[in-house]
Order: C-alpha cells, then structure tokens, then sequence
C-alpha cells in the first residue's frame, strides 16, 4: 500500500486525518472479521457505509419504487410548480461495491430541494456478487422507464438529466452513451460526471501517481474496485497497476484519448515521473478484455458517440487518483463539439460531495462542489 498522504493544499487536513483514521480502521476491522469467518471484509464495509434512515423531510415528496424491476428512491419537491419540472437519475457512488439509497440519501435530498427538481436514485446491485454489465444495465433500464413514465411525476420529458459520482459517474457516462443513438425515446437534457472513473487502461496518468495515498480513494482501490466489477474479483491487480494488461498496438490506439500528453500542463507539475508499462501479459488481458468495452470504460467510445452527447458537466478534484479521468473526458466532449462546464475542485480529494453533512464529515469543498451541481442544473 502507498503511504498514506494528506497534501496542504486540502482544507480541513486535520479532519481529512480522522476519515482517513477511519477509513484504514474499518477496512482493518474488516481484515479481521473475514479471517475469523464471521463476515467478508466488503460486507462489513458495506455495513459501515450503509447510511441511517432519516426523517421527513417537509419540502419533498419521498417514495420507494421499482422502475423495471429496479429498485430506486423518488424525490419530489411538494411546492407547486408552474410548470413540469426537470428529472435527475441519479447513480451512486462507491466503486460498484459499495453505497445504498441511504448513503446518499442527503446529497439526493438537497439536490432535490435546492434545484426544485424531481430526483431518481438508483440501486443498482453490485459487485462483485453481480458482475459488469449488472450494474449498468440496471442504471439504463431505470432511466428508459423513467424517460418512459415521466407524466407520473410532473416532469418535463425533454428535460432529463443522468448524473452520478465516482463510479456512479462512469454508469451516467455509459448511460448518455448508450441513449445517444435512440431515436424512440427523447434526448437526454445533459449529463452531470461528479469525479468520475472513465477507463481502466492506465493507472499510472499523472493523477494516479500525485494522489496514490490521498483518501478516500487510493491507486490500488481504484484498480481493485474495477477489477471487483468486471470479474467478481482482484487477481491480477498488479498487473493491471504496471500496465501489462493490455496489448501495445492497443495502447497507442487509445493513445489518442488516454495519454498524459492530452492533460494540461499545469496538472503535472506535482512530482510526476514518465512510466513505462511493464512487458504486455497476454493471459491477463484475456481475463480483462472487457476493459476495452465502453460501456464499461467510456472514455474509449467513438467519435461517432461522443459528438452525440449532450451538454455535459464534468467536476474534478486536485487530490483524486480519477481527476485526469475527467480532464480527458472533458477534452474528448469539447473535441467533438459538445458544450462542457467544468469545475475543478482545487482544495477537493475524491468523495467529498459524498461526505456532505456525513456524521460531521463534511467538508467546505464538497458543499461547494454539491452547489456548482445545483446551478448548473438552474442553468439548464
């Protein structure tokens, strides 16, 4: 593992210090309960993330539903509105491993209330009991159901809008893919990528090396959480680290959209050292092909798609292994002509906006990432 680092620019270090006490507690905790049997380290983390039931909340309509047999969380506003009002699918985050409808449930609260509009959360099952594409075709058949029904809810069918964090982010990428070419259902408004994970190529970009000890996610969790989602488990996480999971011809491919050469200069200037893969395995790439899949990684889509998209807001963190995830997304959009807002958290690190108002977790920087959301969501 890296050691561990908290950099100055963060604000709050001191209480960056405690999640991260927290952090390495549970996942040893979990270490402990797994060797005696009693439970596997994810399921107790799992049982640690869960999130607590909270009250009514007097300004929202909030109910259970399925949507094609998905289970999902509806947010609704209870002050009349003069109009039909905008829709967000919302999809977590937590590394396909992790996160609930109750994780969220105060983030999707306040996107709800603050930008008065109708919110979908979505469980989604996880990994690594349910494999990729589970994850992703539960994100996609809510949405077409909600895209289908919206009527039921007073919301405006031109005006939906896919959003999600972390891993969440990569399944509202994959979804806008996806519906950009249908023509039987309505364009989606936009889409909204809170620090998403895009590709599992590359490991060793810029940001995976400045911010391989910075929590809440660290460089190794970050190939072990795709690895979870893609085969239900994480042999072969070195591998995948020292970039000998994919073959050269299809690495300078790809080098076209993943490369460090396509991220500004001034994101490198943080100790960054030029790597070089080691020696390409073909057994790995075997059991990681899938890596390849855009649904799966949607950095790697066409051209074709990608200028399909619609109007996009992308937020990145300073101190996240997954920022030049981002960068490079954000780059592809504006290449293709699609219309970005970008906001770059300078003080954030990954999770922030998930530690909103969390146990006294929270964070100056994830409240103002949550309202560069909501305004961007007013401006539409």
């Amino acid at each position: 593992l890296p050691s561990y680092d908290i950099p100055p620019g963060v604000n709050q270090p001191a209480k960056l210090r405690l999640v991260l006490a927290v952090l390495l507690g549970t996942a040893a905790l979990g270490r402990i309960l797994e060797k005696t049997g009693l439970c596997s380290q994810i399921t107790f983390g799992r049982y640690v993330r869960q999130g607590r039931k909270l009250g009514v909340d007097p300004k929202l309509f909030i109910q259970d539903r399925q949507f094609n047999k998905v289970p999902v969380r509806v947010y609704q506003p209870k002050a009349t509105s003069d109009g039909q009002r905008r829709g967000i699918i919302f999809f977590h985050g937590g590394g396909w491993v992790f996160g609930s409808l109750d994780t969220y449930e105060k983030v999707c609260r306040y996107i709800s209330r603050e930008s008065e509009s109708v919110v979908v959360s979505v469980q989604y099952r996880l990994a690594p009991e349910h494999k990729y594409p589970a994850a992703y075709e539960d994100c996609l058949n809510a949405t077409i159901d909600f895209m289908k029904n919206t009527e039921h809810y007073g919301v405006d069918p031109a005006n939906v809008i896919v959003c999600g964090d972390s891993a969440g982010g990569n399944l509202a990428a994959a979804v806008s893919q996806t519906l950009a070419g249908r023509s039987d259902l309505p364009k989606l408004r936009a889409q909204i990528l809170i620090y998403p994970g895009l590709q599992a190529l590359d490991f060793n970009l810029p940001s995976y090396h400045q911010n391989r000890g910075v929590p809440l996610l660290f460089r190794e969790r970050a190939a072990f959480f795709a690895l979870q989602y893609l085969n239900g488990d994480a042999l072969h996480m070195q591998e995948v680290l020292e970039g000998s999971h994919i073959p050269p011809d299809m690495r300078l491919k790809y080098r076209k959209w993943v490369s460090p050469d396509n991220i500004p200069e001034k994101f490198k200037v943080r100790g960054v050292k030029p790597f070089r893969p080691t020696d390409f395995i073909a057994e790995v790439y075997e059991t990681v092909k899938r890596f390849c899949e855009p649904n799966l990684c949607p950095l790697l889509a066409e051209d074709a798609i990608v200028h399909q998209l619609p109007e996009s807001f992308i937020l990145t963190c300073e101190y996240d292994v997954l920022r030049d995830d981002g960068l490079l997304y954000k780059k592809r959009l504006e290449d293709n002509g699609v219309q970005v807002t970008w906001y770059h958290l300078e003080d954030g690190f990954h999770g922030v906006i998930s530690l909103y108002d969390y146990c006294g977790f929270s964070f100056p920087a994830g409240k103002r990432g949550l309202d560069s959301v909501v305004n961007f969501l007013k401006s539409l």
